[in-house]
């Protein structure tokens, strides 16, 4: 299956094009109402490709898929899904199989109901989608993208992906309307008993402090701009990997550091919670160096990329 995005080759992917062959086509339905869409992947791994190796002789570790019965190799397009009925019986499933399961709910986005925008968990979130309007869609995708941005609403549907049903959020961002996979509830791990969370403090000082606070806050606060954060990681694990080539330690296994456990004096250390947010504010000086911190964040960015760019291609 095509890919929708494509690298452009400067490190940017280019958007998906209308009528480019999706992840899935078909169509978003609420009530009456039918637009023709294709799904598109909105985002992509950025991880730097480690291999597997054998620490013995370092030569790569490769994955096999091989035959139980007979122990030889089996070729990927020799490879079917099955479900065992029975013990050591089998029925093969195609895609066809799939789709002929339920053809209207492997085919249509199938919107249930419209909640809050801020109704859902974070956590309930997980893969995004690119919702595009195929050919005599536009219309109505534009309809309905207006009213979630009007409404500010969720539009909360289900629909089956790689032979799965799943539930979503559909979302206006900018000019388009994203979809959002959504885990379903038993997924979802029971809250963690945090006392600290909900507990009040006492003393007349805790006024005072939560003011401070909410000024911190204020200070820090900005407009988003998702290009000024990079993965520094990244970058610094690039470093070391650089390091050890120009050393000569490629195949040389690096030993953990002994690190000093700090244990805890006597009845644990007071902290002055009031000074530590006035030095905080009195660090930040006022709105002006939020923009200068964006702004040195973001020219950071760009040196760490153009020096990790020039050490790729040295």
């Amino acid at each position: 299956m095509a890919k929708s995005r494509k690298d452009s080759g400067d490190g940017e992917l280019e958007p998906p094009k209308r009528g480019a062959r999706g992840l899935w086509n078909g169509a978003i339905s609420f009530s009456l109402i039918h637009i023709p869409v294709s799904l598109h992947t909105a985002s992509r791994a950025h991880q730097l490709d480690l291999n597997l190796l054998d620490k013995r002789d370092f030569a790569p570790v490769g994955y096999q898929r091989y035959n139980k019965s007979t122990g030889k190799v089996v070729e990927w397009n020799d490879v079917v899904k099955g479900y065992e009925y029975e013990k050591g019986e089998y029925v093969v499933l195609t895609d066809e199989d799939f789709r002929r399961a339920n053809v209207e709910a492997s085919r249509t986005i199938d919107i249930q109901t419209f909640v809050d925008r801020d109704a859902i968990a974070p956590y309930y979130f997980d893969t995004p989608y690119f919702l595009v309007p195929d050919k005599n869609g536009e219309r109505v995708y534009s309809l309905l993208r207006e009213a979630l941005e009007q409404s500010k609403k969720l539009a909360v549907a289900t629909f089956v992906l790689r032979s799965r049903q799943h539930v979503a959020a559909l979302m206006p961002v900018d000019k388009i309307i994203v979809l959002n996979t959504l885990r379903y509830s038993e997924e979802i791990q029971p809250h963690p008993d945090v006392v600290a969370a909900t507990k009040k403090t006492n003393g007349s000082a805790s006024g005072r402090e939560l003011t401070m606070a909410l000024k911190l806050v204020e200070e820090m606060s900005e407009k988003w701009k998702p290009d000024v954060f990079t993965d520094t990681y990244r970058e610094d694990l690039l470093k070391r990997i650089q390091q050890k080539v120009k050393a000569g330690q490629t195949h040389t296994l690096t030993e953990p550091e002994e690190e000093e456990t700090a244990r805890p004096s006597g009845g644990g250390k007071v902290v002055d919670l009031m000074s530590l947010l006035e030095k905080s504010l009195a660090q930040k000086g006022g709105s002006s160096d939020v923009a200068a911190r964006a702004t040195k964040r973001k020219h950071s960015a760009a040196r760490r990329r153009s020096v990790t760019r020039t050490a790729r291609r040295a």
